[in-house]
């Protein structure tokens, strides 16, 4: 469900804090080039792809752990230790190089996460259940066939087939230009230079530039009637907020060109999804930056109309000389910003768009802990499922659709031998407000955890028909929980502003195109944004990309260049990345305007960022450039 709320009118119910949060109040005083509010995929990205770039970075965590969304607790059980993940669970792209903007930017930190693979996601529906084998284009109109029947399964097959042509060239441009070449600035005509070749074999890709961004179901109710066909697209769709009405088309371009290639396969990361926050952290590391824990920043400082740092909760202040980068929800982040007599009108007006955006709905969790004994699972062949109770029910409602995460069937360090754990979680459409009158170990909220969770345990029945029988513990996580252990504000499952129309505060791009996302830059000079409601949105992959996005942003267009240039050698796969000539022709054009003046340091001083600096991590006069 998607919910409009005006903070403004915030009730003053007091927020529950939970123990294994944190208290916020770590962290020292200090300046950097880059101070990065959060450690979630974007701001992790950000802050390890800017210390590559050569930058003095810091990252701020509330928590006490890494990862954002992707982190993963323990619990100890008669001696036994349990691993849960608590947010992402879906993962493709993450064996080998690929498309995957979060494998892309492991490889350009040469850092390295072993995962198990597996082939398929199983669904379970009113019809029963069934499985989308990824990696197969043969499995999956043998699918069609076998759920629609011959007659209607053969016009499914044609209408996918029609759907893919039509999106063809989008497609296909997924592969001539990736998000890692992007920046917003005049740089980007240098970084995606490398993609002219494609543009000119291919001119119909700019008639299609607005489709990219416009909402998938005009283009799906155009070519798609077959209802089994429909709604498997919609759970495509789904983990980006919406089904295909609300959804960007360009959510679906990366399965029609990727789920169907034979090397396709869904990953399960050794050790939990923890390990993607820890891998970043690596790349962080290396290249100089810092990640501090449990420091919980409780206002970002603006002085003269530019941010400079942040305060934490324990008062310390933390100077950004070029930018300060926020990880947060927007909803979140204007509450750093209080406002002050006398601020420009385009603040006031961004802090109350931003702060009255739509949003997704909450999500309820529930975390098993199973014997295995005599355990017959040999009806599915994947850890990852989807449940759907009705298809004439929103998908967005957490009462009909939920996934179940089974990781220990590939990854057996998450639990004691003979035991599984499971985590099932709703819909991101759970309605926060009953939630939020509610006081945690009360009672009423105990009882109301259980009825709301009742839908989740039956979904889990559907595979393990005896799995209530089995429990060796089980947690259950409100919405209440999911916002204090994840940082997001009333829980949500990210905004909600539906393709089709351009957001508020889209810049300029959202002038000529229906651009669903306020831009990553603010009213603020040398404040940016990334993570889940910056283009590209919602997901593990699309929160990593809008972090580079951002590094890509803050550095000069020559440094960006030698990125890719050095990138595009690592693997095949990554050939495209690079500008090549054109990119070099095009660089004298417009590395004066690179990074935009709002980010420079001195962006007085005649000259400025006109030089390519060679950026090295280890160049201990980076700081001083005038131009970082």
């Amino acid at each position: 469900m998607t919910f409009s709320y005006d903070m403004s009118l915030e009730p003053t119910y007091e927020k529950p804090t939970y123990p294994g949060t944190g208290n916020g109040l770590s962290g020292e005083s200090g300046e950097y080039d880059i101070v990065v509010i959060g450690s979630g995929m974007g701001g992790l990205s950000c802050a390890a792809l800017s210390a590559k770039y050569g930058s003095r970075v810091i990252c701020l965590e509330s928590h006490i752990k890494v990862g954002g969304s992707a982190h993963t607790f323990s619990r100890y059980h008669d001696g036994g230790k349990y691993s849960f993940e608590v947010g992402p669970s879906i993962f493709e792209g993450l064996d080998r190089p690929s498309l995957n903007p979060l494998r892309m930017i492991f490889d350009v930190l040469e850092e390295t996460m072993p995962v198990k693979t597996y082939k398929g996601l199983g669904y379970w529906t009113p019809t029963g259940y069934w499985r989308f084998p990824i990696g197969s284009r043969e499995g999956f109109e043998r699918l069609l066939l076998d759920q629609c029947g011959e007659v209607e399964g053969n016009r499914a097959i044609g209408e996918w087939d029609a759907l893919r042509e039509r999106l063809r060239t989008l497609g296909g441009s997924t592969t001539a230009v990736a998000l890692l070449n992007l920046r917003q600035d005049p740089g980007f005509l240098a970084t995606t230079a490398g993609s002219l070749p494609f543009v000119l074999t291919h001119p119909d890709v700019f008639a299609d530039l607005s489709l990219t961004f416009d909402d998938l179901s005009k283009t799906v109710d155009r070519y798609v009637t077959v209802p089994f066909l429909r709604n498997f697209i919609d759970t495509m769709c789904i983990f980006c907020g919406f089904p295909a009405r609300g959804a960007m088309t360009a959510h679906l371009l990366y399965i029609l060109e990727r789920f169907f290639e034979e090397t396709a396969a869904f990953s399960v990361p050794i050790g939990g999804t923890c390990e993607l926050g820890n891998t970043l952290q690596r790349g962080l590391e290396k290249f100089g930056g810092r990640l501090q824990l449990n420091a919980h920043v409780e206002e970002i400082l603006v002085e003269n109309g530019r941010a400079v740092g942040v305060r934490l909760k324990n008062g310390n202040v933390v100077r950004a000389r070029k930018a300060v980068v926020s990880n947060a929800t927007p909803f979140d982040t204007v509450k750093l910003m209080p406002a002050f007599e006398g601020e420009p009108r385009g603040l006031t007006r961004w802090r109350n768009e931003l702060g009255k955006l739509p949003r997704h709905g909450a999500i309820s969790h529930l975390f098993l802990a199973i014997d295995a004994t005599d355990l017959d699972l040999s009806h599915i062949d994947d850890p990852a499922h989807l449940v759907v109770q009705d298809w004439d029910r929103s998908l967005q409602d957490s009462q009909n659709l939920c996934s179940f995460f089974i990781p220990s069937i590939l990854d057996k360090t998450l639990c004691p031998p003979g035991k599984h754990v499971i985590h099932v979680y709703s819909s991101g459409g759970e309605p926060y407000e009953p939630w939020e009158k509610l006081t945690p170990g009360s009672e009423e909220y105990e009882s109301y955890k259980k009825e709301r969770v009742e839908c989740l345990f039956r979904a889990v029945e559907r595979c393990i028909p005896d799995v209530r029988d089995r429990l060796e513990f089980s947690i259950i996580g409100s919405p209440l929980a999911h916002e204090a252990f994840l940082r997001r504000d009333r829980g949500t499952y990210g905004m909600a502003w539906a393709a089709g129309s351009s957001a508020p505060q889209s810049g300029i791009l959202g002038n000529f195109l229906p651009f669903p996302f306020p831009n990553l830059k603010t009213p603020v000079d040398g404040l940016l944004r990334c993570g889940d409601s910056c283009f590209p949105g919602i997901g593990t992959p699309s929160a990593a990309a809008s972090g580079a996005i951002a590094a890509n942003t803050m550095t000069h267009v020559d440094n960006h260049l030698k990125l890719l240039s050095e990138t595009s050698k690592k693997d095949p796969m990554y050939k495209f990345l690079d500008a090549g000539l054109l990119g070099q022709v095009y660089k004298p054009l417009v590395q004066g305007f690179t990074p935009s003046p709002e980010l420079r340091t001195d962006q007085f001083v005649p000259g400025a960022g006109l030089s390519p600096v060679d950026y090295t991590a280890t160049d201990p006069n980076v700081s001083q450039r005038i131009d970082l």
